[in-house]
C-alpha cells in the first residue's frame, strides 16, 4: 500500500512528527517516536511490508547468491537485511530508531545479520568505504531536500572501491523545486551527486504505482 493510501490519521501523524523534527533541525528525529507510538503493531508503521522490497526481490532473482559484505540504510522491521543475509552477504543493518533495530532483534532472534542502531550523519568511520553492496532504500526521500546532499553523500562514502549500490527511490521531475513531504522524491539532478562522488549508473528499472513514479537503480564503480 503506498503512502498515500494509508489510513488518513496515520499520514498526517507522519507529516506532524516530521514537521516538528524539521522545527528542530533535527531532520531524522521523527522515526523513533513513530516506532515507539506504533507499539508493535506494523500497520502504524507505512512502509512496513514485512517482506524485502518487492524491486529488491526482483534484482535478486537474477542473482542467487552475493557473497560479500553488505549495508542496509535505514532497515526499518529488517526484512530486505534478512533478505540479502539468505543470499549469502554478510550484513550491517542500522536505523537511527532504537525501537526498529530492537523489534527486528525480536523478530529476527536468530538472525546473522549485525543490527545497530546508527545516524547516517555520523556514521562509524569503520564504515567508510567498506561495503561490497549498500543497499538504500526509500531513506533519502524521508529526508527533506535541506539536508539532501549530505545525505546522498554520506549513502556514497560507504561503498567499497569496485563495490555496488542499489537505490530504491520516489522520482520528481528537475523542475519541481519545492515538492511536499514527507516523502520527498529525489530528481535526477539529485541523484546525480552520487557519479559525483565516482559512482557510475549501471542499470535503471522504472516503476508507476498509483501514478507515482518510482526506480530502482544500480550504481557501480569504474
Amino acid at each position: 500500500m503506498a503512502f498515500e493510501e494509508k489510513p488518513a490519521p496515520l499520514r498526517q501523524r507522519v507529516q506532524q512528527l516530521a514537521a516538528d523534527a524539521l522545527s528542530q533541525e533535527r531532520p531524522t528525529a521523527w522515526f523513533e517516536p513513530l516506532y515507539q507510538a506504533a507499539q508493535g503493531d506494523t500497520a502504524q508503521v507505512p512502509w512496513a511490508k514485512l517482506a524485502p522490497h518487492p524491486y529488491l526481490q526482483q534484482w535478486l532473482a537474477d542473482r542467487p547468491t552475493l557473497g560479500g559484505s553488505a549495508l542496509v540504510v535505514g532497515c526499518g522491521l529488517g526484512d530486505d537485511a534478512e533478505a540479502l543475509q539468505a543470499r549469502g552477504a554478510q550484513v550491517t543493518a542500522f536505523d537511527v530508531a532504537p525501537s526498529a533495530v530492537a523489534w527486528c532483534r525480536q523478530r529476527f532472534p536468530d538472525s546473522g545479520v549485525n543490527y545497530q542502531v546508527a545516524d547516517l550523519f555520523e556514521l562509524p568511520a569503520a564504515w567508510q568505504g567498506r561495503f561490497d553492496l549498500v543497499f538504500e532504500c526509500r531513506n533519502l526521500q524521508a529526508l527533506p531536500l535541506t539536508v539532501r546532499a549530505q545525505a546522498v553523500e554520506a549513502v556514497a562514502a560507504t561503498v567499497a572501491p569496485q563495490g555496488r549500490l542499489l537505490v530504491i527511490t520516489r522520482l520528481r521531475p528537475d523542475d519541481v523545486s519545492d515538492p511536499a513531504g514527507p516523502p520527498w522524491p529525489l530528481s535526477n539532478q539529485e541523484l546525480a551527486r552520487l557519479e559525483n562522488a565516482g559512482l557510475q549508473e549501471r542499470q535503471r528499472r522504472v516503476f508507476t504505482e498509483a501514478e507515482i513514479e518510482q526506480a530502482l537503480i544500480e550504481y557501480g564503480y569504474d
